[in-house]
């Protein structure tokens, strides 16, 4: 369960904070509720606190997982040579995960592809996306350095 005042990621939405746990009634039953206001446009929404694994709200990436995450997207491979198609799937599917370690894998990717020849007007919207959501994660970690988070930037 999350503490009020915890950051969270909501993905697709990006982070959050938790503002307040509430019960409410809905349905005709008294069902428990997240109050999240998202950091990016201030908006607040309401999650039932039984549906947060199935929405894959997460708590955010701890500074080792950092380390981890800044290796892969300073040193990994990128995987560039699917058609574009399927690699839209694929990339759509990682963002959607939620996870720190495929937005980063995402936009390393697209960016890779930006320098070989322009993207897409849909990738260029999957990148620019990815990497706000990125951002949005990196400045609450507690322990980032200025040069961590300028090697997303």
């Amino acid at each position: 369960m999350f503490q009020i005042g915890e950051h969270i990621i909501y993905p697709m939405r990006g982070a959050g904070t938790i503002k307040a746990v509430e019960e409410q009634e809905a349905f005709g039953k008294i069902q428990t509720y997240y109050i999240i206001t998202m950091a990016l446009n201030g908006a607040q929404i309401m999650i039932p606190t039984h549906q947060t694994a199935q929405s894959n709200i997460r708590r955010i990436t701890d500074i080792a997982e950092l380390q981890n995450i800044l290796h892969i997207f300073q040193h990994g491979q990128p995987h560039t040579l699917l058609p574009w198609r399927e690699r839209y799937k694929q990339n759509t599917a990682k963002v959607k995960s939620g996870t720190l370690q495929n937005c980063a894998e995402v936009v390393r990717d697209l960016r890779h592809m930006q320098k070989e020849k322009p993207l897409n007007t849909s990738e260029k919207q999957m990148l620019a996306h990815a990497h706000t959501f990125l951002l949005n994660e990196l400045v609450l970690i507690p322990g980032i350095t200025e040069n961590e988070l300028n090697s997303f930037s």
